[in-house]
């Protein structure tokens, strides 16, 4: 995609506005996020296109552009999203112009009209929208795999989310609860914790007002959690090795405090021979046949109840800054969107 100025701008060959996206050109804060026309080719081959309806906001748009993931600049943010097929390239079968389609992982989103490959759109089910698939796409695609792929979340097993109230966070209480797991979360406020508690968390921790190492251990009867998924990182990583029983996991999902420090491993092993693992959504979904899979079994889990996806905030496309901030600040539960 290549700028075209100025915003609105005609594009000779067509009739109508050129489209607009959310581009950086270097990294920094939310003032980087730059408004501009986009020229969009026709898909080619083994691609489709696709107006947006809807915009997934992640944590992990923040990290691009901070520069803690890595990608070539100027870059479109945005790794999920909601729309209508526009256009179809050459050799792609099973999807059409008018289809509804959402799509996670592929950088982009940020945008009015884009092309992404096709073997990525997954089509829509009637019964959900397309503000509610941009919001779960990406988040409930990585709570599928930590709650059955990473660890097999099961009944008689006790958990610790941190971040319970935010994005994935929310996704996997609800999900471990369903698996039937008692489910502890920490949240930074008493509004999210009553927003944790009624999405499938049991025991909310206000980790700012209590020591929640001591919280778990006082919950577990001192025998600590199977599983620690921590989407906060250095405020909370090395605390929450003592909230693990023996020989139980710690995955690193996010770290929205800021990274987490080198590993000491040999902690690992004086805190009980403890796993640790950092996964990455293409790994477990590296096929179309995979994606179909696992968002199959997060549109059904949608549809018999188990997950509520609720936008509690959406904003403008082109206030995304905005909603950067607020994501940073800690202001934000659930899921939020963006509308083109």
């Amino acid at each position: 995609m290549c700028p075209v100025t100025p915003e609105n701008a005609v594009d000779p060959r067509y009739s109508f506005p050129m489209p607009m996206a959310i581009r950086i050109h270097a990294l920094g804060g939310p003032e980087v996020l730059r408004w501009e026309n986009v020229d969009v080719a026709p898909p080619a081959a083994g691609e489709v296109q696709i107006r947006h309806n809807a915009i997934g906001l992640n944590y992990s748009d923040i990290y691009y552009r901070i520069g803690f993931y890595t990608a070539p600049l100027p870059m479109i943010l945005g790794a999920e999203g909601a729309g209508i097929v526009e256009a179809v390239g050459p050799e792609v079968q099973g999807i059409q112009e008018g289809d509804r389609v959402a799509y996670a992982p592929v950088h982009g989103a940020y945008s009015e009209l884009r092309n992404l490959p096709a073997r990525n759109a997954v089509p829509i089910p009637d019964w959900i929208t397309d503000e509610q698939a941009a919001a779960v796409m990406l988040k409930g695609l990585m709570a599928r795999i930590l709650v059955r792929d990473v660890h097999a979340v099961g009944k008689d097993q006790t958990i610790l989310v941190h971040a319970a109230a935010g994005g994935v966070g929310t996704l996997v209480c609800q999900w471990a609860k369903h698996l039937g797991a008692t489910v502890i979360g920490t949240v930074g406020s008493a509004e999210k914790a009553v927003f944790a508690a009624a999405h499938g968390c049991d025991h909310p921790i206000l980790y700012r007002d209590q020591d929640f190492v001591g919280a778990v251990r006082e919950l577990t009867g001192g025998k600590g959690v199977e599983v620690v998924y921590d989407m906060v990182g250095k405020d909370v990583f090395v605390r929450s090795l003592d909230c693990i029983r023996r020989r139980g996991l710690i995955v690193s999902i996010g770290q929205a405090s800021g990274p987490v420090a080198p590993v000491d491993v040999i902690a690992l092993s004086r805190k009980g021979s403890l796993y640790l693992t950092r996964p990455g959504l293409p790994d477990f979904v590296p096929t179309r046949e995979a994606l179909l899979g696992a968002s199959g079994d997060l549109f059904l889990a949608i549809k018999a109840g188990v997950l509520k996806v609720e936008m509690v905030r959406r904003y403008a496309l082109r206030d995304a800054a905005a909603a950067q901030r607020d994501l940073e600040s800690r202001l934000t539960t659930g899921a939020s969107i963006l509308i083109p």
